[in-house]
């Protein structure tokens, strides 16, 4: 694939607990903010429409395709961009924490069900069961959602760089305690350290963008989404970090040149050794592998 620079926005936006409509009409602001700035892509936030864990998923989760996600469709068309959302939603009695990725003619090309849902959710949340990867003039573009890059689940981002993404696009929604002082510990360690290892490994771009906003319902009742999205570039170089506040509502725009994949099939692990990650592994007494990482 010919390496190609683009304009990216990261919709760092508020997201109301349960209040759909308002959302979904910040989320086509945001859209159409992103484009106005030149931005090829858009990625919004995981769970948009009704917020993470919000109990008003059970009532007003909706399927996809449905009403929501043609909105999110129709302002890709309109203004001609690719947009990754966060949405929530029903599959006959299940619900998902779901993120779709659509072309700028509106059409939807990949839908993921988060994989790695945080205990708390599984009693709102059913879990996904697959991966995916689609071609496009820009980019190899994957999408997960939040957690699925958790450092010590990062199977899911070896696998999606194995199958050729180049761009990982990852709806988020980061809280915090309501007391949390990023002066005294900035946030997004955690990000960094799993998006930079697959920058480093894979040269694989990953952005992920979280929303802003207190949590007013749910299990995590009282804490905040304070955005701090991010966007990590090959060589695990941090491209752009979003500011962080409950009130830091902002799109961040960022320049993308995705580079890769670095090789295919087995020629992977060969890739992989040269770059310091022992792929062969060292079976343990205690029955497992461990690796060497850089």
């Amino acid at each position: 694939m010919r390496r190609r620079t683009f304009r990216l926005g990261m919709g760092q936006m508020l997201v109301v607990g349960g209040a759909p409509k308002e959302n979904l009409e910040r989320a086509v602001g945001m859209i159409r903010h992103a484009s106005d700035e030149g931005c090829s892509v858009v990625v919004l936030p995981e769970c948009l429409d009704l917020g993470w864990t919000h109990p008003s998923a059970r009532k007003k989760s909706e399927p996809i395709p449905g009403p929501r996600s043609q909105q999110i469709c129709r302002a890709a068309r309109r203004y001609s961009v690719f947009v990754a959302a966060g949405l929530v939603e029903r599959c006959g009695g299940r619900i998902y924490n779901s993120a779709i990725l659509v072309s700028p003619e509106g059409k939807i090309l990949a839908k993921h069900r988060k994989l790695n849902e945080l205990s708390i959710a599984h009693n709102i949340y059913s879990i996904g069961s697959s991966l995916g990867v689609v071609e496009t003039p820009l980019a190899n573009i994957g999408i997960d959602i939040c957690a699925d890059n958790f450092p010590n689940s990062l199977v899911f981002g070896h696998s999606l760089a194995r199958m050729g993404c180049n761009l990982l696009l990852s709806p988020s929604a980061w809280a915090v305690d309501a007391d949390y002082d990023n002066a005294k510990k900035p946030y997004g360690e955690t990000w960094k350290k799993g998006y930079c290892l697959l920058g480093k490994l894979y040269d694989l771009t990953t952005v992920g963008v979280s929303n802003v906003g207190w949590i007013t319902a749910g299990p995590w009742k009282g804490r905040k989404c304070i955005g701090c999205s991010l966007a990590v570039g090959p060589g695990g170089k941090i491209l752009a970090q979003g500011p962080f506040g409950e009130d830091a509502e902002e799109l961040i725009v960022v320049d993308i040149a995705p580079k890769g994949p670095i090789a295919k099939g087995t020629d992977i692990a060969g890739a992989l050794k040269e770059r310091g990650y022992d792929v062969d592994g060292i079976l343990t007494d205690r029955g497992y592998y461990s690796f060497k990482v850089p």
